[in-house]
């Protein structure tokens, strides 16, 4: 099967989805900017929240509609990943463009349909968890720095072969290029058609290297090809276990973990909650330079709160990525984050708190 009829076999799947839906719900957009409500969006996909991921996406589409398919797009990969490639398909297929997307019925009826395909899915963050550890972790500095200096063929066989999955896994980032995402890796354009090209003659499944190609090609993002690395790594079924998720605060049509380090509101909050008397905020004022703290509390908000799922599939390998980002590219030593993690869990309720403090004083500002 070529790539062509792979994609047509996808678009026929999306077009599937959004039969089964029928009418389009009629959701009404949350009072949240652009940023906040692509946060949202995702957020509540992880979470299964259906209704709230619509209800971000109808907010997207009214006012960045392009942010609405690239993040949809990107998330597939990143949150849903190895744990249904079949949703993957639906989320490239998707990014076909607005005269596709009016064949399929139209920009709400086929946003609708993916979102809701995607809250639903059963998910698997080890491509993001991968491509975390590749890009951070201490261990990895001498392959981040060697490996761009080989053509694109070697790093090809390097990622097709037998070694360790971070060093596959960074030949294969280096090998599409690293230009299109900022990162800590040097810079190297790579030759993405030549890589996907070797990834099939080296026997990768077809289906799952054509979409994660159209997925590259699509959005740029290093997490398409991650995913076909994965699920070339196991056949084991897993198992789904949903992740135990800190109590929720409503801000208004917003719930806290929206605002993260990713949007203005957000990063407000953090720098007023870091000045707060919270254990973890007076942990984070003796232990991290000052300069470093609204970092180093978005990592571990992220895996105390924004990065947590429901039906969450577990290998073992996925397990392991999720361990290192979790203590070990924090730029902590290993002890120190896991007490930060532990004294930030039990602080959510006070970080909300600084979040709807200023919501209510109406700061933040627009995104920039």
């Amino acid at each position: 099967m070529n790539g062509s009829e792979i994609l047509h076999r996808a678009r026929g799947d999306l077009q599937a989805a959004i039969a089964r839906q029928g009418k389009p719900p009629n959701t009404p957009p949350m009072a949240a900017s652009a940023w906040v409500a692509m946060s949202a969006m995702q957020k509540a996909i992880r979470r299964g929240r259906v209704t709230l991921a619509l209800a971000a996406a109808a907010t997207l589409l009214r006012d960045a509609p392009e942010k609405l398919w690239r993040r949809a797009a990107c998330l597939a990969y990143e949150d849903v990943g190895l744990a249904s490639l079949g949703t993957i398909g639906l989320a490239t297929a998707a990014l076909a463009g607005k005269r596709a997307r009016a064949e399929l019925g139209g920009e709400w009826a086929v946003a609708s349909a993916l979102v809701s395909e995607l809250a639903r899915a059963p998910k698997c963050r080890g491509a993001d968890d991968l491509l975390m550890s590749c890009e951070l972790h201490p261990a990895y500095g001498e392959a981040r720095a060697k490996l761009p200096r080989l053509a694109t063929r070697d790093l090809i066989a390097l990622a097709t072969g037998s070694g360790a999955i971070h060093d596959r896994a960074l030949a294969l980032w280096y090998a599409v290029g690293t230009f299109r995402r900022s990162s800590r890796l040097v810079v190297r354009h790579g030759d993405a058609r030549i890589a996907f090209d070797l990834l099939r003659q080296a026997g990768w499944p077809e289906t799952v290297v054509e979409i994660a190609r159209e997925g590259f090609r699509r959005t740029g993002e290093a997490l398409c090809p991650l995913v076909a690395l994965l699920a070339c790594e196991s056949e084991e079924p897993g198992t789904r276990v949903s992740d135990e998720l800190p109590a929720e605060q409503m801000i208004g049509d917003v719930p806290g973990w929206a605002l993260d380090a990713y949007t203005r509101e957000g990063r407000a909050a953090f720098a007023r909650f870091l000045r707060s008397e919270a254990a973890s905020a007076r942990w984070a004022r003796r232990h991290v330079p000052a300069e470093r703290r609204a970092a180093v509390l978005g990592h571990v908000v992220f895996r105390v709160e924004g990065g947590l799922v429901a039906n969450r599939i577990r290998r073992p390998l996925t397990d392991e990525l999720r361990r290192q980002v979790d203590f070990e590219c924090a730029g902590l030593e290993r002890r120190a984050a896991m007490e930060f993690i532990d004294l930030a869990r039990a602080d959510v309720a006070a970080l909300n708190a600084a979040r709807a403090e200023l919501r209510s004083e109406g700061r933040g500002g627009d995104e920039s």
